[in-house]
């Protein structure tokens, strides 16, 4: 299928690694150009040159900590007035493993700078020139915690439903201009972040690394995590031209492992 992306340009976020650096290559195959943010900027320089060489498409680098508001936005002020992304892949990593109580302050506010504010104040600078062009994907990465919350994740189970309220809210507001506005939901993805979950709930539950792996696999009816590059694939597909009547939703990509409907 052609996604009708060609030529589109992508600021994906969050891009060193993990989920986002495996959405930078999907986009790339299909011939976006790309923005790639985050804070390993040795990582970006390396994934944007292989970009470049193995697609020919255009890939610059941004440094960015979106837990420093300041640095949101001067991001912000890049994206009107130089970068104007067609797509826009909002990925803020995750806080750290811990349960609801005890959490210091300072936890929760980086926190909720870097899950809410930053998506919020990035999407708005980047959904003005998608409206004014008539065409825009925004598509940001929460967690399968919103529906079904994630034991010891309580930081995060906390805040990512803001985004999901942002999220719809904003999509009701955009449609009629040709912008999208969804959200996809990751189950257990095998990237560095599920490793050091993994580990954190061993440390937890006093029991050893592997047995824990297995009783969460045991947990997911596909039978087994994820991988980066088939979550990759559908975010792809949820930014494109085919994907134009899809708004306002939030897409799980958990292998069954949500039990609700």
């Amino acid at each position: 299928m052609d996604l009708g992306i060609r030529g589109k340009k992508a600021l994906v976020l969050g891009a060193s690694q993990g989920m986002g650096a495996a959405i930078a290559r999907a986009l790339a195959r299909e011939g976006c150009d790309l923005v790639l943010g985050a804070r390993g900027e040795e990582a970006l320089t390396e994934l944007a040159a292989a970009l470049k060489s193995e697609h020919g498409v255009s890939a610059e680098t941004y440094a960015i900590d979106l837990s420093d508001a300041d640095a949101v936005e001067k991001l912000c002020a890049h994206i009107g007035n130089h970068m104007q992304p067609e797509i826009l892949l909002n990925n803020t990593g995750g806080p750290p493993p811990s349960g609801a109580i005890g959490v210091a302050t300072d936890v929760w506010q980086r926190a909720f700078q870097s899950l809410f504010l930053s998506t919020v104040r990035i999407t708005e600078a980047a959904v003005v020139g998608m409206r004014a062009r008539g065409w825009g994907r925004v598509l940001t990465i929460a967690s399968s915690g919103v529906q079904q919350p994630i034991p010891n994740l309580a930081v995060s189970n906390s805040l990512r439903p803001s985004v999901i309220g942002f999220s719809k809210s904003l999509s009701n507001e955009v449609a009629s201009d040709g912008v999208t506005v969804n959200v996809i939901l990751p189950g257990r993805i095998a990237t560095n972040r599920m490793e050091q979950i993994q580990i954190a709930n061993a440390e937890r539950q006093g029991l050893p690394e592997p047995e824990v792996r297995a009783a969460s696999i045991r947990e997911i009816p596909a039978g087994r995590f994820g991988t980066a590059e088939e979550f990759a694939d559908v975010a792809a597909f949820l930014v494109s031209a085919p994907a134009s009547y899809i708004t306002g939703s939030s897409i799980r990509v958990d292998g069954g492992a949500i039990k609700g409907i």
